[in-house]
């Protein structure tokens, strides 16, 4: 990763060089014929009956679409999904980026608008994207503001780059196997003690759940080693300080780790005791992110974090799995992880989702953001979203909306250019995160019933990740920060490291352990980030 960040530098810097003038796409302006432009789209594979994202029955209706009603001619550039940051830096360096982009890494954006790559659309924000900023709205995270300008330079008033609305705000929740709890006769838990207890008897009822259900095995808590900060992570942040103000807990956040954010440590402790006490599976740091589910498929785990409706998804769903090899299991989602105060506080996603771009190389950024205007109309974001009752769709009781991610469950007769490859085809709907309806609770609904379990079992499970919630930091400096950029995939390749070796470590290990790998981390560039950010805190 470091590679690839010497290569967006390089590689920009390169071409500014020689001649490749990107502030040079904002000078032309549309034709009165047809234009063409290229459009990122995230390529999620072809498991499960996905298409080609670049030509199925969706790309041909919005291109047929988009040129009878803005003279537009799209194609759609593939950049696949889990290595679309390195993906995009070669397309950058081969010049041949698509005239729109999206990506999750906020901190390649920064670095490409320093190095003049990408197009500034404030000046039309109100003309060409008026659609687009009635569509995303308030910013509920910075009073008085525009969700449009989220990305916004408040040193020159630039915008290079736009963020996607989320309705859906749920993020992560503990699940714990019902029928587990029920074969030892032990409760819910409701806090974070009662929680470790039943992991406690999960481990000391092992024999009696193998009997119960015939696994070989029983594992009380399983994670990956990938990322801790994510999977366990809503147990380790419920010991942070809750009397901290949210500038020391913005202002320690480096690289999105809590490391030193007051109360952090004793949470990690408590993690390394569940490790200690054999009710995390030891293997844990030699999993990646996509290798937990199929363990947890065969039924082996009492428990796991992750994201809200995991279990539900389908066609390959955890639940269906581990139903498959034990008919009479159940998992449940618990909110049970306490903070100080006894509240289940938690992390919710921010309303603004993925970032999307234009880059200043674009032959015709009016089009690239015409595009975007277009989209962001409900006659056509409304339609890609949910599709065709009947093929894409049906109408529930009360006039909820269910939409299908796989057409053939409603026709038989649907060819599978009508599969959607992502949920409610949020990556050819870039500018929204979640299915959006003409009210935020018809949305929640429709979004309920989009699974094949019952509404109210989703519901419980979206209102437990989203209780006590509380949304990552927003906060806007009068410049840029900039020193995060080249650190940050450094700081996260060592806090993954960090977290791995804190969990396995001896209690008596422990401080002298976090002492010495916090020092490196520190000096690795956290404690750069944190000096600018602290400097930079808007008074």
């Amino acid at each position: 990763m470091n590679c690839i960040k010497k290569a967006v530098i390089t590689a920009l810097a390169g071409l500014i060089v020689t001649g490749m003038v990107f502030a040079a796409g904002g000078q032309q302006s549309s034709s009165s014929g047809t234009v063409s432009i290229k459009v990122e789209i995230f390529d999620r594979g072809t498991d499960g009956g996905k298409t080609d994202p670049t030509n199925n029955n969706w790309t041909k209706w919005i291109h047929d679409k988009l040129l009878k009603d803005e003279n537009i001619d799209v194609s759609f550039v593939a950049v696949p999904r889990w290595t679309e940051t390195e993906t995009l830096v070669n397309l950058f360096a081969a010049g041949t980026a698509p005239d729109v982009c999206y990506t999750y890494s906020n901190d390649n954006i920064q670095n490409w608008a320093d190095l003049g790559g990408l197009f500034d659309v404030s000046p039309y924000i109100n003309t060409t994207l008026k659609d687009l900023n009635a569509l995303l709205g308030a910013d509920d995270a910075i009073p008085g503001k525009r969700l449009i300008e989220r990305q916004v330079d408040l040193s020159n008033g630039k915008i290079f780059s736009m963020p996607a609305r989320r309705m859906n705000l749920a993020r992560s929740i503990v699940w714990l196997r019902e029928d587990w709890l029920n074969i030892l006769g032990i409760p819910v838990p409701k806090t974070t003690q009662e929680y470790y207890n039943t992991l406690v008897a999960f481990r000391d009822g092992a024999a009696k759940i193998q009997a119960a259900t015939s696994v070989n095995r029983v594992i009380p808590l399983i994670t990956d080693g990938d990322r801790l900060d994510w999977s366990v992570g809503v147990i380790m942040d419920s010991f942070i300080d809750v009397n901290i103000s949210d500038k020391e807990r913005w202002i320690n956040g480096a690289a999105g780790q809590n490391f030193l954010v007051p109360g952090h440590k004793e949470g990690v402790r408590f993690v390394n005791k569940m490790y200690n006490d054999n009710l995390i599976d030891r293997d844990f740091p030699l999993y990646k992110s996509g290798d937990v589910a199929p363990i947890i498929k065969t039924g082996v785990a009492g428990s796991w974090i992750g994201e809200w409706d995991s279990i539900y998804r389908e066609p390959d769903g955890t639940l269906s799995g581990i139903k498959a090899s034990i008919p009479s299991a159940n998992v449940i989602p618990v909110d049970c992880i306490t903070d100080a105060n006894g509240k289940t506080s938690k992390f919710i996603y921010d309303a603004a989702g993925v970032f999307y771009f234009i880059p200043a190389s674009a032959k015709n950024p009016d089009a690239a953001m015409r595009y975007l205007n277009w989209m962001a109309k409900y006659e056509n974001y409304h339609y890609i979203q949910t599709g065709t009752q009947g093929v894409n769709h049906t109408i529930e009781a009360g006039g909820v909306v269910k939409v299908a991610a796989d057409p053939k469950t409603l026709s038989a007769s649907n060819d599978q250019g009508w599969m959607m490859n992502s949920n409610q085809n949020l990556d050819y709907t870039m500018m929204l995160n979640g299915l959006f309806l003409e009210t935020p609770e018809a949305s929640i609904r429709a979004l309920a019933a989009g699974y094949s379990y019952p509404a109210d079992v989703i519901q419980r499970a979206y209102n437990a990740a989203v209780t006590n919630g509380r949304p990552f930091l927003v906060v806007k400096t009068s410049t840029p920060l900039t020193a995060a950029a080249p650190l940050t995939q450094t700081l996260l390749d060592k806090a993954k490291v960090i977290y791995s070796e804190l969990l396995r470590c001896t209690p008596a290990q422990f401080d002298g352990r976090w002492d010495t790998l916090l020092n490196d981390w520190k000096a690795s560039g956290a404690q750069t980030v944190i000096d600018e950010r602290r400097a930079k805190y808007p008074n």
